[in-house]
């Protein structure tokens, strides 16, 4: 809750006009409690794991001409019941253990510092927090991940997140609720170090999930702004790590790529890029070879 009763009593106080955006925040959070902006996180996380995925739900149920030659595995192809099972069980442990996960650790965000107050954050100081967030979730995140494919992780915790080998956009959350909770850690450890505006809090919970079910959406668009992050991993990374399946010992990052490459968890990945590379280099030729011999052909 905003100490300022007035858009004049936090003009003072800031010793300036309050800018657009801080006007639209002064006159929605002034009368709201810390702990219930803190909460709309739930809703966030609804909203984003029910909507963000759909388009390309829609294109694995109607085979939308023209991006199926974008699909990692186009083999796989889950009926609508499998898809609408995995949704169900999202929201499922979304009720029983986000949410109430969300609802009774808002302590911890009050202890780090999480602002609510004006001013606003800056769009550099936003875009500096989030970028700190996501490489440090990254990076704890490969060894938490690393260590959930060990043997006893694996079969106690991490096999249902492998339950889909090809997955889609609704499996992002897909998993053990031992694993929910283990995986938060990483997840706050930015905020943690970096404690930002709670608008910052939310966009970064907001991007992590909307990255994650990017991540597994199956799809590899060439067009995708995500391209042009450096060494980010995106679908194709991460599909090949569900590819593998099993107790996999590749691709393990969540976000980027340098992790497995600085440790070498990527060398199965890269080889089998390696490979198709090849395999398609030999199939133009031979298409190139074919089209010449036809042509020769027609002209004697």
């Amino acid at each position: 809750m905003l100490p300022f009763h007035s858009l004049s009593a936090a003009q003072a106080a800031l010793g300036r006009n309050l800018t657009y955006f801080e006007t639209l925040w002064f006159n929605y959070s002034h009368d709201k409690s810390n702990y219930f902006l803190y909460c709309h996180n739930i809703l966030f996380l609804f909203l984003i794991f029910s909507l963000i995925p759909l388009p390309l739900i829609f294109l694995e149920l109607f085979h939308v001409s023209g991006i199926h030659k974008y699909k990692i595995q186009p083999k796989v192809r889950l009926p609508s019941a499998e898809i609408f099972r995995c949704y169900k069980d999202v929201m499922r442990m979304f009720f029983l253990v986000v949410g109430p996960l969300q609802l009774v650790s808002y302590p911890s965000i009050n202890m780090i510092g999480i602002r609510t107050g004006l001013p606003l954050p800056s769009g550099w100081e936003i875009v500096s927090q989030l970028v700190v967030y996501f490489m440090v979730e990254d990076y704890t995140n490969y060894w938490v991940h690393r260590f959930l494919h060990c043997e006893w992780g694996y079969e106690k915790i991490h096999r249902v997140h492998h339950e889909y080998t090809a997955p889609i956009g609704f499996a992002a959350p897909y998993a053990h609720w031992a694993e929910v909770l283990i995986l938060g850690i990483p997840s706050f450890l930015g905020p943690a170090m970096v404690p930002g505006h709670m608008i910052t809090f939310w966009l970064w919970i907001a991007l992590r999930q909307i990255e994650a079910i990017e991540t597994h959406s199956g799809y590899d668009f060439p067009w995708s702004v995500t391209k042009l992050i450096p060494f980010y991993g995106g679908a194709d990374h991460h599909d090949y790590h569900h590819y593998v399946g099993g107790q996999s010992h590749s691709n393990f990052a969540s976000v980027f790529t340098y992790c497995d490459y600085i440790y070498g968890t990527d060398k199965g990945y890269r080889y089998q890029k390696k490979i198709l590379k090849k395999l398609k280099e030999e199939a133009k030729i031979s298409e190139a070879s074919y089209y010449s011999t036809a042509q020769d052909v027609k002209s004697d």
